[in-house]
């Protein structure tokens, strides 16, 4: 399989990280491009039933962060030797990494997962999941234990 393109997205979390870590070793070993993805969303319509006001300047708050933090993940993937790049999109994760998969021509999705359980995963699935169905290109998911097990 020729992997010379790779899609991370990431969401800061620990799995997220491990994802990343797992795909800066395979792109520095395949010689493929790492593009780091970050889906930030903002509904800040939940607020106006309340009668809250939220300041205009919330959304382009939200965006620099999450922005800031993307860089601080590139830039750490680029020190390690990583050929990487980021992209930043407003849309819903799945939608995102769909169109983002798309865009640069991905060969391979590699994702963290938390693995849910239950009736909270049969009604709302997971990120994860959703993207490998919908993948336009191959994926991997990675997942961590919970914090409270010890590693097999």
């Amino acid at each position: 399989m020729k992997i010379a393109t790779i899609l991370v997205p990431v969401d800061f979390s620990d799995p997220s990280r491990a994802a990343l870590d797992a795909a800066i070793d395979l792109a520095k070993e395949r010689k493929a491009r790492l593009h780091l993805l970050h889906c930030y969303r903002i509904d800040l319509g939940w607020a106006s039933p309340y009668g809250i006001t939220l300041p205009p300047t919330l959304g382009d708050e939200i965006k620099q962060a999450a922005a800031a933090e993307l860089k601080k993940w590139t830039d750490d993937a680029v020190a390690r030797g990583a050929n990487a790049e980021a992209h930043l999109s407003s849309l819903l994760p799945t939608e995102g990494i769909e169109r983002a998969a798309e865009q640069v021509g991905a060969d391979l999705i590699v994702m963290g997962t938390k693995g849910l359980t239950g009736l909270r995963h049969v009604v709302l699935g997971s990120v994860a999941e959703r993207t490998v169905r919908h993948a336009p290109c191959a994926g991997l998911t990675l997942q961590q234990p919970d914090a409270e097990e010890p590693p097999a």
